[in-house]
C-alpha cells in the first residue's frame, strides 16, 4: 500500500501541483487512514478494502469527536485516493463512490453593523502607520477583496483616472472592481507618505510593513484586532469579516446577487448567497423588534 500512497502522492504534487499547506494535510489524512485500515481492521491492502470499512473509519473519526470539517476534508482525500487507484487500474472498484460528505453546519459569519464600519475607518491620521491602515481597511471593506488579494496588490494596480482595481483572486483569475471616492481619497493621502516606509528599499508592494517589505497577514490581523479593541468593538472580526460585511451592506442596500458575485470573485453563486440569509436574518430581527404583534 506504501508504494499507492507514494504514487498518489506525487501525483497530487506534480500534476495537481496542490498548494503545500493542502498538501501536507492530503499526507497527514491518508496516512491517519491507511495506519486505522491497518492496526483497527488488519487490512494490509488497498483491494481488499470494502465500501463497509471506510464508514467504520468515518465513524470511528466521529466518536473521536473530530469536526465535521476535518471528517469531511479527510472524506475527500480518502476518495481522491481511491478514484486515483480506480483511474489508474489498480483496483477493480471505487468502493468509496458513493459515501456521502458529512453534512456542514452552515453558520453565517459575524459581520459589522454599517455604524461599526464608520467607527472602524475614522482613524485619527497622526503617523505613516495611520495613513496605511485607513487606506487598507477602506479598500478591504470598499472591494470585499480577500485578505491575500489585498496583501497582493501592487502599485501599478490602482488605476486612479478609471477608479478602478485590479486583483488576482483564486486559480489567478484577474477581475477589475470600481473603487469610490473614500477610498480614492485614503490611497492618495496614503501615497504621499509611503516613501517613508521604503527605507530605500525598492518594493512594488502597494502595503509596506515597517521594514520596506510586503505587510503579512498576521501584522494586519494584529492591526486589525488592535483598533477594533481601540473602537470598543465587541464582536470576534477577522480580516474576512470585512469582506462578509462588504456583501451583507451591498445586499441590504439592494445590489443584485450576480454583481456581488462578480465583485468577490466567487466561481459559485450559491457561495453569494450565503449574505442573502444574513440579510433575511436581519429583516427577521428588525420585525420582531419593531412590529407590535410580532
Amino acid at each position: 500500500m506504501i508504494n499507492y500512497i507514494d504514487d498518489y502522492l506525487g501525483y497530487l504534487m506534480f500534476e495537481r501541483r496542490l498548494p503545500k499547506n493542502s498538501y501536507q494535510a492530503y499526507i497527514r489524512d491518508i496516512n491517519a487512514y491507511v495506519t486505522y485500515l491497518n492496526d483497527e481492521l488488519n487490512i494490509g491492502k488497498i483491494n481488499k478494502v470494502k465500501r463497509s470499512d471506510i464508514v467504520s473509519y468515518i465513524e470511528f473519526l466521529n466518536r473521536e469527536g473530530l469536526a465535521f470539517t476535518s471528517i469531511a476534508r479527510k472524506l475527500t482525500a480518502i476518495k481522491g485516493f481511491h478514484g486515483y487507484l480506480l483511474l489508474r487500474n489498480l483496483i477493480d472498484e471505487d468502493v468509496s463512490l458513493n459515501i456521502e460528505r458529512p453534512k456542514l453546519r452552515k453558520r453565517l459569519p459575524d459581520v459589522l453593523t454599517v455604524e461599526e464600519v464608520d467607527s472602524l475607518l475614522n482613524i485619527d491620521l497622526n503617523t505613516v502607520f495611520d495613513y496605511r491602515n485607513k487606506a487598507m481597511l477602506e479598500l478591504l471593506y470598499g472591494t470585499g477583496f480577500r485578505i491575500s488579494e489585498l496583501l497582493d496588490l501592487q502599485l501599478g494596480d490602482i488605476d486612479f483616472e478609471d477608479c478602478i482595481v485590479r486583483c488576482f483572486g483564486k486559480g489567478s483569475k484577474e477581475r477589475v472592481v470600481p473603487i469610490g471616492e473614500y477610498i480614492l481619497d485614503s490611497l492618495r493621502a496614503y501615497l504621499n507618505v509611503r516613501p517613508r516606509l521604503e527605507k530605500d528599499k525598492k518594493c512594488d508592494y502597494l502595503f509596506l510593513s515597517n521594514n520596506g517589505n510586503r505587510l503579512d497577514r498576521t501584522n494586519f490581523f494584529r492591526i486589525l484586532k488592535a483598533l477594533i479593541k481601540v473602537k470598543g468593538i465587541n464582536k470576534d472580526i477577522s480580516p474576512h469579516g470585512l469582506r462578509h460585511s462588504f456583501a451583507t451592506h451591498m445586499i441590504e442596500c439592494g445590489a443584485d446577487l450576480k454583481v456581488v458575485q462578480d465583485l468577490m470573485g466567487h466561481a459559485d453563486i450559491a457561495t453569494t448567497r450565503i449574505y442573502t440569509h444574513i440579510s433575511n436574518t436581519k429583516v427577521r430581527n428588525d420585525y420582531n423588534a419593531s412590529h407590535p404583534r410580532s
